[in-house]
C-alpha cells in the first residue's frame, strides 16, 4: 500500500517559504561582488558623450576668460552714477563681443557694450540700454543702480585650477559643453564594458525561422539587447544555445574568454531540463538564489574566472524585472560610474485596485501619470503574469508592493519606480 502523502518540493507558488533572500539583500551581495573596469582610453570630445571619466578634470583656464557684460547696455564706473536725479555721460565708442573697447574708461564716460563683450578697463557696472536716454554721443542715466550689476566676472562659471568633474562622472551633453568651454578637444574615459549573452532551450527559435510543434520565438535576447544598448556597452550576442552539455560549456567558455559579463535567460529554476547549472558549477564560483520577489524569483550569480555571470529566469517579464533590479545596478558600477545606480522611487496615488499574496516583494507593472503639478497617479498596466511581455511594453514604471501588502484600494498611495527610457 502506498503512502497517503507525497513529498512536495519548494516551488514558486510557496509565498511564505523561509530562507529566501530579500531584494535588498540580493542587490547588496551583487554590488559588493563586482568592481569597476580600470582601463582608460582617450577620445575626441564628441565621442566621449555618455562615457565615464577615467580621472578628474581640472580647469586650465577661467570660464568666462574675461569679465564681460550680461546685457546690452552701457559700461560705466559705479562711482560716477548719481545717487539722486539724472547724470549725463559721454559715449566714446562701443565694446563688441569679439571686438572689445581697449581704451580705459574715463570719469563721466559710458561705453556702449553688447552682451558677452569684454568690460572696458576701469568700468565695473552695466546699465541696461532700456534704462538710459541716448542723444547722439550722450546718454542720461538716472539713480537706482548698484556697483557690479549686469556684469559676469572672469572665472564666474569655472575658475582656473578648479576641479570641474570627478572621476566616475558619466558625461552628458551639458558636460561636454563645459569641457569644450575649457578648450579641451579630448578626454580620458574608461573603456566600455563588454557583455555577452545568450538564451538556452531546445524550444527556442530565432525570429525569421519557422516554428515547429511546441516551439516559441526567443524574445529575451531582443529585450536584453535593447536594455544593454541603453547602457552603451559593447554587446556580444551568442544566439540560442541548444540543451547539449558540450554546446553549453562551449558557449560559456567562449563568452568568459572575451567578455566582462555573461547574461543568460532560462535554466536556473528547479527542474530545468538542461545543463546550465551543472556547467556553471563546473566552470565557476556560483550561487543559485531564490529571492522573495515576484516576478523573477530564481537568479544565479557568480563568476567564471574573472567574468561576472548573471543567470536570469526564462519568463520574459522576469528577465526585465531582474535586469532592472540587479543586473543594471551592477553594470553601472562596473562601468565606473559613481552616481547612484539604483533607480529612484516616488509616491503616487493608485487609481486602480491592486492585490497580491503576502510573503514576497512584488513588482507590478504600472502606468504613471501626473494629475497636477507635484501630484502623481498610477494605474495597473493590466494582467501581471510573468509571461505577458505586452504589459511591460505598455508600462512606464513598477509599482512596489512590500511582502506584507495584500491589497491597495484606489486613492491610496504606493511607491513607484519609474523606468521609462531606462529599459
Amino acid at each position: 500500500m502506498h503512502d497517503q502523502k507525497i513529498n512536495i518540493q519548494p516551488s514558486c507558488e510557496d509565498e511564505l517559504n523561509t530562507g529566501l533572500l530579500s531584494v535588498a539583500q540580493a542587490r547588496a551581495r551583487i554590488l559588493d561582488a563586482v568592481a569597476p573596469v580600470r582601463t582608460a582610453e582617450t577620445l575626441p570630445l564628441r565621442e566621449a558623450l555618455g562615457r565615464v571619466l577615467a580621472g578628474a578634470v581640472v580647469a586650465p583656464l577661467d570660464v568666462p576668460s574675461h569679465t564681460n557684460s550680461a546685457m546690452d547696455g552701457y559700461a560705466v564706473r559705479a562711482a560716477d552714477l548719481p545717487e539722486e536725479g539724472v547724470r549725463e555721460f559721454r559715449v566714446p565708442g562701443t565694446s563688441w563681443a569679439g571686438r572689445p573697447w581697449l581704451i580705459p574708461i574715463e570719469p563721466g564716460q559710458a561705453v556702449q557694450i553688447m552682451t558677452g563683450a569684454m568690460m572696458p578697463e576701469g568700468a565695473d557696472t552695466v546699465v541696461m540700454q532700456e534704462q538710459v536716454e541716448r542723444d547722439g554721443d550722450r546718454v542720461r542715466i538716472g539713480s537706482g543702480h548698484h556697483c557690479g550689476q549686469n556684469v559676469r566676472a572672469a572665472g564666474e562659471d569655472v575658475a582656473a585650477g578648479q576641479q570641474v568633474f570627478a572621476a566616475g562622472k558619466r558625461l552628458t551633453a551639458a558636460d561636454i559643453g563645459v569641457l569644450a568651454s575649457l578648450g579641451l578637444d579630448e578626454v580620458a574615459v574608461l573603456r566600455k564594458l563588454k557583455v555577452a549573452f545568450f538564451s538556452t532551450g531546445d524550444e527556442l527559435r530565432s525570429v525569421g525561422e519557422a516554428l515547429g510543434p511546441g516551439e516559441i520565438y526567443d524574445s529575451n535576447r531582443y529585450t536584453l539587447y535593447g536594455m544593454l544598448r541603453k547602457l552603451d556597452v559593447d554587446i556580444v550576442d551568442l544566439g540560442v544555445v541548444r540543451d547539449r552539455r558540450e554546446l553549453i560549456e562551449q558557449a560559456f567558455n567562449t563568452a568568459a574568454s572575451t567578455a566582462d559579463v555573461i547574461i543568460t535567460s532560462g535554466g536556473v529554476s528547479v527542474g530545468e531540463a538542461d545543463f546550465v547549472k551543472e556547467t556553471l558549477e563546473k566552470l565557476g564560483n556560483m550561487s543559485f538564489w531564490k529571492i522573495a520577489m515576484k516576478p523573477g524569483r530564481p537568479v544565479a550569480f557568480g563568476h567564471i574566472g574573472e567574468t561576472v555571470f548573471f543567470g536570469l529566469p526564462g519568463n520574459p517579464v522576469s528577465v526585465m524585472v531582474t535586469w532592472f533590479q540587479f543586473v543594471r545596478p551592477a553594470l553601472l558600477k562596473m562601468t565606473g560610474e559613481t552616481a547612484p545606480s539604483v533607480a529612484f522611487t516616488l509616491r503616487a496615488r493608485t487609481s486602480s485596485p491592486l492585490k497580491k499574496r503576502p510573503g514576497r516583494f512584488e513588482f507590478q507593472r504600472g502606468i504613471l501619470d501626473q494629475s497636477a503639478p507635484g501630484e502623481f497617479v498610477v494605474r495597473s498596466a493590466g494582467a501581471q503574469g510573468s509571461g505577458i511581455l505586452r504589459s511591460m511594453s505598455e508600462a512606464n514604471c513598477f509599482i512596489l508592493l512590500d511582502p506584507n501588502c495584500t491589497r491597495v484600494e484606489p486613492g491610496e498611495e504606493v511607491e513607484v519606480q519609474p523606468f521609462q527610457n531606462l529599459i
